[in-house]
């Protein structure tokens, strides 16, 4: 593939955008990893590619959540290490078995979060009792996630925080806020193992980064500042939209850049 400067610009407006998206509630990756697809890298690079840019926002969200008096239990460190050690798992087999059904199965996970956040309005509203102890949680579903994550990565933080709510009756904000340091883990975790195996292209890595930290600063202040009801809509038609523009790639109706 050919790397331009209207290509990399194009990357950081995009990573700009997943950073703010992300850090409000998850999903940055929904909207990246096709991107990136879109831009001719192959599924694998394109997961690793992402890795390296995602790193940088989830770090950025993370930091700025923390200077303001958040994440910071030892409750935390139980699900922060099985996020990581799922993401290991996940990050070492996708790089050992045949990738080509990923052009399909990211399109439907993609229309499975639209459909099951258009289905929970009520998603997070008010705190309640949890189906799950913080143990049983963290040990079940926080490391299911983190597999994913390491092995496929749209949505991880949207996924992260609905388990949160669903499990553990968090509220929206609560459960996206912890779902940062979760998904910095599992970045970390997931992107050492990409670049060991050569998988990650650095000079657009590089270039989403700058957009990843940009979008996440703007990102953190507005979810602060109340900003989360907004994102619901959005996440639904951005998973729409991402999963169309993938499906009619893989038609052929829309040519690659």
């Amino acid at each position: 593939m050919d790397i331009t400067i209207t290509l990399l610009l194009i990357l950081f407006a995009v990573a700009m955008l997943a950073g703010w998206v992300d850090t409000l509630a998850g999903g940055g990756g929904l909207l990246t990893v096709p991107a990136l697809l879109l831009a001719g890298l192959p599924p694998v690079a394109a997961l690793a590619t992402n890795k390296s840019q995602a790193i940088l926002g989830t770090f950025t969200s993370t930091a700025t959540l923390y200077s303001k008096g958040h994440l910071r239990e030892r409750a935390l460190i139980l699900p922060v290490v099985t996020a990581g050690i799922g993401a290991g798992v996940g990050a070492w087999l996708i790089q050992r078995v045949d990738t080509s059904w990923l052009n399909w199965v990211i399109p439907v996970l993609l229309l499975c979060v639209a459909l099951y956040v258009w289905l929970t309005p009520n998603l997070g509203n008010s705190e309640r009792q949890g189906k799950l102890s913080e143990k049983q949680w963290a040990l079940t579903c926080v490391p299911a996630v983190g597999f994913y994550d390491g092995a496929f990565g749209p949505g991880t933080g949207t996924f992260f925080a609905a388990s949160g709510v669903a499990f553990r009756g968090q509220t929206l904000l609560t459960a996206t806020i912890r779902a940062k340091l979760f998904n910095l883990t599992t970045n970390v975790v997931s992107l050492a193992l990409f670049a060991t195996g050569g998988k990650v292209v650095w000079v657009i890595g590089g270039a989403m980064m700058a957009g990843q930290m940009l979008g996440a600063f703007i990102g953190s202040h507005t979810m602060l500042a109340g900003g989360t009801r907004i994102i619901r809509p959005l996440v639904i038609t951005m998973c729409m939209l991402m999963s169309l523009g993938q499906i009619a790639q893989h038609l052929d109706l829309l040519p690659l850049p």
